[in-house]
C-alpha cells in the first residue's frame, strides 16, 4: 500500500509577512511627517544614541536629520537639526552601501563605486590624510582612483572597503592592528591589506569595534586586529596585526560574516551559524555568558538560516530562517538573552530598531515601495463607481452607485431589503442626497466626513437603520462642530433622535455660552415645548442665578 504522506501544517502567508519595512520603528523617525516617511527608499540610523539618520527618497535626494555630532550629517556645520535637511553636496549620487563608526564617521560608496567620507576624524578614519573632522563629504581616491568599491565597513574608528576585483583597503585607527598593516601606527589614507590575502579574492567584509573580517571566494575567513575577547576566533586572545585564517573553520564554507561590538557571527553555505568572541550579554547564543575564542555552533531551529545580523555599536545578534522566522539574542533592552529567542518580526532590521541599545540600523535599509492595495483600500475605491456597480440609488434627482453584495454584507437593513429585490434602481425620498451618500460611503470606508448639520440628518438615518457605530460617529462629528450659531438646532436634533449623550453635551454647551446662544435666530425660533424644557432644566443647574 502507498505510504500516507503526512500533511504539513498550513503556512500562513499574510500581507504582514510581505510587509514593507516600517522605518517608523526607529524613534528618530518620529521627527518626520507621515508624508516624508512615505517617500523614503533607503535609510541608515546611526550615532551613539541612535539620534542621527541619513535617508534617500524616491527622487534620489539625500536627507539628514539629528544631533550632528562632529559634523557627521555632512552639512558643513555642527548645527543639530530637528527637521530633515537635504545633503546637496551629494546630489545626483546614488548610494550603494554605507557604514558608520563610533565618532561617528561615515563611509559611503556610490553605485558608480566612488567612496565619500565625513564626520569624526581624530584617528584619520576618513582616509583623507588629515585628522580634522570632515564637515562635508570628501571624495577618497588615494589608491582607489581606478577601483570600484562594492562594500564598506566601519569599526569604531577605522574603515574598510572591498573593491569589485576582490581587494580590501583599510585606514584609520590602528592601535590593535585593525588596519592589517603589520604595525600599530594609524593609517591616514587607504592602504591595501595584503599578507596572506595577497592573492585571494575577497567576497564580503565586516568590522567589529577594533577588528576586521574578510570572507574569500573559497569560503575561508581571514581576521585581524583586536582579539582581547577572542573575537578573531583563533583560540587565543592575542591581537593580530596582519590577516590570519580562522583554521577552526577548516572544511566549512562561510558565506556571510557579521560583527557586533566584540563578537562575531558567520553563516555557512549550509545555513548553519557559528559564533565566537565576547559573551557577557549572551550575544553568542550558546546558553551561557562565557567568552569563546573558537567558533561555536549556534542552534537556532531545525530550519536553515538565510541571514545573520550584528553591528559594531551593539551587543545584539539576530538571524532569519528560510521559513521567515526572525530570532534575536544578546543584549535586549537591558536584558541578557542567552539563547536565540523567536520574535514576532518579519525582518532582522526590526530587532535593532526595537531591542538594540542604541536603536541603530545594522545595514543600509532598503524600502521597497508597496503598491499593493489591501481589501479595505480596494473597496473604498469602488464606492460610487458606475463601471462595477449593479445597483443605483436615485436621491434628489442624482444617482449614487453601489454593489448589492457589499451592502448586504455590511448592513442588516440591506440584507433584508435587497434579499429578493431584482431592481437595479432604488428611489430614496426620506433622506437628502448628501446624507444618503455619506451613509453609503460609510459602508465602504468605515468613516464619515460631513458638516455638523448634515451629520444631524445622518444621525436620523443611523437611528432609523439601527446602525449604532454610525450613530456614535455622527455624534462625534456634531460635538466637534458645535458653535453658538448652531447649538440650539443641534440640541433639538439630539432630543428628536433620542441621542442622550449628545443632548447632554449640547445642553451644557448652551449653558456655558448662554448670553450669546439666547440672542441667535435658532433660539428665537425654538420649538415651544423644547424651550419650556430648556428653561426649566437651565434653572435647575443654576443658569439664572446672579
Amino acid at each position: 500500500s502507498l505510504e500516507e504522506i503526512p500533511s504539513s501544517p498550513p503556512v500562513q502567508a499574510t500581507l504582514s509577512s510581505l510587509k514593507m519595512l516600517d522605518v517608523g520603528k526607529w524613534p528618530i523617525f518620529s521627527l518626520c511627517s507621515e508624508e516624508e516617511l512615505q517617500l523614503i527608499r533607503q535609510a541608515c540610523v546611526f550615532g551613539g544614541a541612535g539620534n542621527e539618520v541619513l535617508y534617500t527618497t524616491v527622487n534620489d535626494e539625500i536627507f539628514v536629520l539629528g544631533t550632528n555630532c562632529c559634523g557627521c550629517l555632512g552639512l558643513g556645520d555642527v548645527q543639530s537639526t530637528i527637521e530633515p535637511r537635504r545633503l546637496d553636496s551629494l546630489s545626483g549620487k546614488k548610494i550603494a552601501c554605507l557604514s558608520y563608526g563610533s565618532g561617528p564617521h561615515i563611509v559611503l560608496a556610490t553605485t558608480e563605486g566612488e567612496v565619500f567620507t565625513w564626520g569624526h576624524n581624530a584617528y584619520s578614519q576618513l582616509g583623507n590624510g588629515t585628522t580634522n573632522h570632515g564637515l562635508v563629504p570628501c571624495h577618497i581616491s588615494t589608491n582607489l582612483s581606478n577601483k570600484q568599491v562594492i562594500e564598506v565597513a566601519c569599526g569604531s574608528y577605522h574603515s574598510l572597503v572591498l573593491t569589485s576585483d576582490g581587494e580590501v583597503f583599510a585606514w584609520g585607527y590602528n592601535n590593535s592592528g585593525q588596519v592589517g598593516s603589520g604595525s600599530t601606527v594609524n593609517q591616514p589614507t587607504p592602504r591595501r591589506v595584503t599578507g596572506c590575502l595577497q592573492n585571494k579574492v575577497v567576497v564580503t567584509i565586516a568590522c567589529g569595534q577594533m577588528c576586521c573580517m574578510a570572507v574569500v571566494d573559497s569560503g575561508e575567513v581571514y581576521v585581524w586586529g583586536y582579539n582581547g575577547n577572542g573575537q578573531l576566533g583563533l583560540g587565543n586572545s592575542g591581537n593580530q596585526p596582519t590577516p590570519c585564517r580562522v583554521a577552526a573553520l577548516q572544511g566549512i564554507r562561510v558565506q556571510r560574516v557579521a560583527c557586533g561590538y566584540a563578537h562575531t557571527l558567520v553563516l555557512t553555505d549550509e545555513g548553519q551559524v557559528y559564533a565566537w568572541g565576547a559573551n557577557s550579554y549572551g550575544q553568542l547564543g550558546t546558553g551561557n555568558k562565557s567568552n569563546q575564542s573558537y567558533p561555536t555552533p549556534v542552534t537556532v531551529e531545525k530550519d536553515r538560516i538565510i541571514e545573520i545580523a550584528a553591528c559594531h555599536s551593539t551587543h545584539t545578534s539576530a538571524a532569519k530562517t528560510q521559513g521567515g522566522h526572525v530570532y534575536m539574542w544578546g543584549q535586549c533592552r537591558g536584558q541578557s538573552v542567552i539563547l536565540p529567542h523567536l520574535t514576532h518580526f518579519s525582518c532582522t532590521d526590526d530587532v535593532f530598531a526595537c531591542f538594540a541599545t542604541p536603536a541603530v540600523t545594522w545595514r543600509l535599509l532598503s524600502v521597497e515601495p508597496d503598491d499593493h492595495l489591501t481589501v479595505a483600500e480596494s473597496l473604498k475605491r469602488e464606492f460610487d463607481n458606475p463601471d462595477t456597480a449593479d445597483l443605483k440609488f436615485l436621491v434628489d434627482g442624482k444617482y449614487i452607485y453601489a454593489h448589492k453584495v457589499l451592502l448586504k454584507i455590511r448592513c442588516e437593513h440591506f440584507r433584508s431589503s435587497l434579499e429578493d429585490n431584482e431592481d437595479d434602481i432604488v428611489e430614496m425620498s426620506e433622506f437628502s442626497y448628501p446624507v444618503y451618500r455619506a451613509f453609503l460611503e460609510y459602508l465602504y470606508t468605515d468613516s464619515i466626513s460631513l458638516s455638523p448639520e448634515e451629520a444631524v440628518g445622518l444621525l436620523d438615518l443611523a437611528t432609523f437603520y439601527r446602525e449604532n457605530r454610525l450613530k456614535k460617529l455622527c455624534q462625534q462629528t456634531i460635538k466637534q462642530g458645535i458653535c453658538e450659531e448652531n447649538a440650539i438646532a443641534l440640541l433639538s436634533a439630539a432630543v428628536k433622535y433620542d441621542a442622550q449623550d449628545l443632548e447632554e453635551f449640547c445642553f451644557r454647551f448652551c449653558i456655558n455660552h448662554l448670553t450669546v446662544v439666547t440672542q441667535t435666530s435658532g433660539f428665537a425660533e425654538m420649538d415651544h415645548d423644547l424651550l419650556k424644557n430648556f428653561i426649566s432644566k437651565a434653572s435647575r443647574v443654576g443658569a439664572f442665578k446672579n
